[in-house]
């Protein structure tokens, strides 16, 4: 993952742009400020046009200043268009306190968290939200936009290039706003089109996942979070079909592996205190490694 100031689209650009643009410009007028001060200061009192400075540095320069500058980035501000570009690639995206449903319109495929895209696509983003106010942002790829309940708002980007850009809720939404990050995983378009036609299927596991897939069932986990072909499609978790195929686990806050599953599993509440899941550590190490295993496999 490379810094937020190194763009990887074309609307990211366009901001990258401006930012620096506004930046040196900025330091230029904060010199030339600081040079007349303090030529002024040197000068003997009453030899400076008090009028003068007024209207022509606290008027007559600082509107010409912001019209050029309007008139040049207007152009180069990205449009949100309700309307998806050609060809573009569909995604729905809904917030939730605190992590991210991710529904893919062209393919049955529905996953949390993490965003798959092919390079060199449009991608059209429908962001929602389940409950309060979120904001979704991927500064190399895009500007940031509010997800409001009850409205569908619109986003497009499009990545130049393979990589795996991080993303974050940029709206404070409550307790575990700050762990509430996204990763946006750019392919190849073949290799895009193979992870999405692998992520229709429904989950597969071997036998020597079945005493995780038994435990998972028992403790009624499918209560909350959906396994395509194993369970029903409860909505009120992240869907779990191919969940061992992600990069991180409960929005950003651990890595998965199956030292993260595990202890996700066991500590919810330390780990991310808030969140919509019970702690499971009454359950012992044995069952717990179980689940952990099962859900690594399903990828």
């Amino acid at each position: 993952m490379g810094g937020v100031m190194q763009a990887a689209g074309e609307a990211a650009r366009s901001i990258e742009t401006i930012a620096w643009v506004l930046f040196i410009g900025g330091g230029l007028i904060l010199a030339g400020v600081m040079l007349l001060l303090a030529r002024s200061l040197r000068r003997r009192a009453g030899t400076v046009n008090a009028r003068l400075w007024v209207v022509g540095g606290g008027l007559v320069f600082p509107g010409a200043v912001l019209a050029a500058l309007f008139a040049w980035t207007l152009p180069k501000t990205p449009s949100w268009k309700p309307v998806p570009a050609p060809g573009a690639l569909v995604v729905r995206v809904t917030g939730h306190m605190w992590w991210w449903d991710v529904q893919y319109g062209d393919a049955a495929v529905r996953t949390a968290n993490e965003i798959r895209i092919p390079v060199g696509r449009p991608v059209f983003l429908a962001l929602d939200s389940a409950d309060v106010i979120h904001s979704f942002w991927v500064p190399q790829l895009a500007g940031k936009l509010d997800m409001v309940p009850g409205r569908l708002q619109h986003l497009q980007l499009t990545a130049d290039r393979p990589g795996t850009y991080r993303g974050q809720c940029a709206e404070f939404c409550g307790e575990q706003h700050a762990n509430m990050a996204l990763h946006v995983v750019a392919l190849p378009p073949a290799e895009f089109d193979a992870w999405l036609a692998a992520q229709a299927q429904p989950a597969m596991a071997t036998p020597a996942q079945e005493a995780g897939r038994q435990a998972f069932l028992a403790q009624r986990c499918d209560a909350c979070h959906a396994v395509r072909g194993v369970t029903g499609e409860s909505r009120l978790g992240p869907d779990l079909t191919h969940v061992g195929s992600r990069l991180q686990l409960a929005a950003g806050t651990l890595p998965n592996t199956e030292a993260g599953r595990r202890q996700w599993i066991a500590h919810v509440q330390k780990l991310k205190s808030g969140a919509r899941m019970p702690s499971y550590e009454r359950l012992g190490d044995e069952t717990i490694a179980a689940i952990s295993e099962w859900l690594g496999a399903l990828k």
